[in-house]
């Protein structure tokens, strides 16, 4: 019996590390949190009933190794993960008659920052707890960490990096292709605070929130509320908090229970921290856990229903999605009856059956997820051929994850999907063609590779006969793309679909080629994994692509078809090596966006924090006392309205 059980142990510190690496160093998802924290569970009585604990046992260490794509560094004082439950009651019983602060326990990715006589010197992502990625560029570009501060001596303080959620729809609205979406805040937020380029970091609006500060000489009377207060006064934003006791910490935990079916940041819980802060230092540790704080996690609002069918969803990149079809029940407010699988892993790992009976619920209370399988009947028949062409489907192994995949360059899914991008509004921008448009053309053999759009005027007959399209329908067609015959060479570059190659990747691969589709045709492997803001996944992309016959065969044909505007040249980079901030509303340009690029065009960079190299802030508001106003007057650069801003950088 105790040698099963010791198995048991094996497998399943086998199976969290494996989730714990696949989540926090590779932003993938193998096993659901709900399956985890259950799978800790179980491990962590398996510990204390057979007094054995493994060396690599998840218990005993902390997070997973930081990946290899940015500086690392020790940090000076480790960074422990918190002891968690899920009980109210379990929650007033610890503070042992004590005052503490309860705070939101954000979903983001957890950064400490230094600063030393006044400025930010350095910042560094938690990683494994032991040793973290150097992000400092990228964090000087969070939408509110302040560059300087008034306290001259060293300051080390910890917080989190969030994206919140109505910045996480912002960001997935501009994406037209369904599968290039963002599937939740905190995947994203990990992605953007890790660029090499921190040009997308700013695009990506991190925010951050302080919630420890780890080192300062000041004398804060022994209270972390005066701590918090400090950092204020600093003006950092910190995480909102509420001073609580034995006798009123239940109505605060209710208090931020409501306020989360609102709230715009991610948390998937509170923290629990002991106001008396000499108290907290002298309960020391456990090998894994600090004993002066304690995390609350949500007990997860669960439903029994039956699963109905599962429909496989195929993607432009070949990828077969599972998504789980039940009957629908109320979680949290509203009506559900989808949820995502992930990946074949799961699935097998759930054993998951037509007819079978599963509870589900919502992850963070946002994104819907299969937590168990009460039948666990494992009936679920893999498909052997892709749902949308029928060829032979493949089980691909990445990472321990497993992935179905249709192989067939002709499938339909596959194409629908490439059209849907190329005439998106970021690439081709051609209006009057839907996905469901796309489709009804594919399957009617109007259309079978990108040129075809641009010969749709031999099916005039046909169309103008089909539901829903008539003679002036199909006359705003051929004038749409007629207009989107002239387009721009990073428009293209972004339509054609290659992967990892997103809008502002196509935008700089363009400016450093200097807009010349040969040159970044006949780049090495080696030569574009060196630009930086590309390395080794994206340059294996791009040259695969160029690199493929069929690919370039139709590109060749499609540029046949297409006026490519000629960008800005070198000589004509007027802006070259000038920084410039924009806010506010605008009155000339359409809007931000069309301002930047018009700075781009010119060589300029536009980014979304005034610093020391910032040539001018551009506010028609000059005078308003806001935060960049503010710090533009304290470091003394110009505030310009956008006609003086246009009068002197752009005539």
């Amino acid at each position: 019996m105790a040698e099963n059980k010791m198995a048991r142990m094996r497998e399943l510190v086998s199976l969290l590390n494996r989730a714990s690496e696949a989540y926090y160093a590779k932003d993938e998802e193998i096993i659901s949190n709900f399956e985890y924290d259950r799978l800790y569970d179980e491990l962590t009585a398996l510990e204390a009933e057979l007094g054995v604990t493994l060396a690599d046992s998840p218990t005993v260490q902390v997070g997973f190794e930081a990946v290899d794509a940015l500086p690392k560094e020790r940090h000076e004082t480790p960074m422990l993960s918190l002891a968690k439950t899920k009980s109210r009651e379990e929650l007033r019983d610890w503070l042992n008659g004590r005052e503490a602060l309860l705070s939101w326990k954000l979903d983001g990715l957890t950064i400490v920052l230094t600063y030393e006589n006044g400025s930010l010197q350095k910042a560094v992502t938690r990683g494994n707890g032991e040793v973290g990625e150097v992000i400092t560029n990228n964090a000087k570009v969070f939408r509110n960490i302040p560059l300087s501060i008034p306290y001259r001596g060293e300051l080390i303080l910890r917080g989190e990096a969030v994206i919140t959620y109505s910045g996480f729809e912002r960001i997935n609205r501009e994406i037209e292709d369904a599968e290039a979406k963002y599937k939740n805040p905190r995947n994203l937020c990990s992605g953007s605070v890790r660029q090499l380029d921190n040009r997308i970091t700013a695009q990506r609006g991190v925010f951050f929130y302080a919630f420890s500060l780890v080192r300062a000489e000041a004398d804060f009377h022994n209270s972390r509320t005066e701590q918090f207060a400090f950092l204020k006064e600093l003006g950092f934003d910190v995480v909102e908090y509420r001073l609580v006791n034995p006798d009123n910490i239940l109505d605060n935990i209710s208090y931020f229970e409501e306020k989360i079916q609102t709230y715009d940041v991610p948390s998937d819980g509170l923290v629990l921290t002991y106001e008396d802060m000499a108290y907290g230092a002298s309960l020391g540790r456990t090998a894994k856990f600090p004993r002066d704080a304690i995390a609350f996690k949500w007990a997860d609002e669960l439903r029994e229903t039956t699963l109905l069918e599962m429909e496989w969803s195929a993607s432009r990149t070949g990828l077969i999605n599972p998504v789980a079809i039940f009957e629908p029940v109320e979680l949290e407010g509203t009506t559900v009856s989808r949820a995502s699988v992930h990946n074949i892993s799961i699935v097998r790992g759930l054993e998951l059956g037509i007819g079978d009976r599963i509870t589900v619920y919502k992850a963070n209370m946002i994104i819907p997820q299969i937590a168990e399988n009460l039948t666990k009947s494992g009936s679920l028949e893999i498909p052997a051929v892709c749902p949308v062409c029928g060829q032979p489907t493949r089980i691909s192994q990445i990472n321990d994850v497993q992935s179905l995949y249709c192989d067939n360059p002709d499938c339909d899914a596959k194409k629908i999907k490439s059209f849907t991008l190329l005439v998106s509004r970021d690439a081709l921008n051609v209006d009057g063609l839907s996905e469901s448009t796309l489709e009804k053309f594919l399957a009617r053999g109007f259309l079978h590779e990108f040129v075809d759009l641009f010969r749709l005027e031999r099916f005039r007959e046909e169309i103008t006969q089909m539901e829903g399209f008539g003679e002036k329908s199909f006359q705003n067609l051929m004038e749409s793309l007629e207009k989107a015959r002239r387009t721009t060479l990073p428009r293209l570059l972004y339509g054609l679909g290659i992967e990892n190659v997103g809008v502002a990747n196509a935008k700089m691969l363009c400016r450093y080629f200097h807009y010349d589709l040969q040159a970044l045709w006949e780049a090495t492997e080696e030569e574009l994994a060196e630009i930086d803001g590309v390395g080794g996944v994206i340059a294996r992309s791009i040259y695969a692509y160029f690199h493929e016959e069929k690919a370039k065969g139709q590109l060749e044909n499609l540029l046949g078809e297409l006026e490519i505007e000629e960008e800005v040249v070198q000589e004509e980079q007027t802006l070259a090596g000038m920084s410039f901030v924009i806010t506010g509303s605008l009155t000339h340009f359409e809007n931000r966006n069309a301002m930047k690029e018009e700075i781009e065009k010119r060589g300029g960079k536009v980014t979304g924090s005034v610093t020391g190299k910032t040539v001018c802030l551009i506010n028609n508001d000059t005078t308003s006392s806001s935060s960049k106003n503010k710090k533009a007057k304290e470091l003394e650069i110009p505030i310009l309205s956008e006609e003086a801003f246009m009068e002197e950088y752009l005539h």
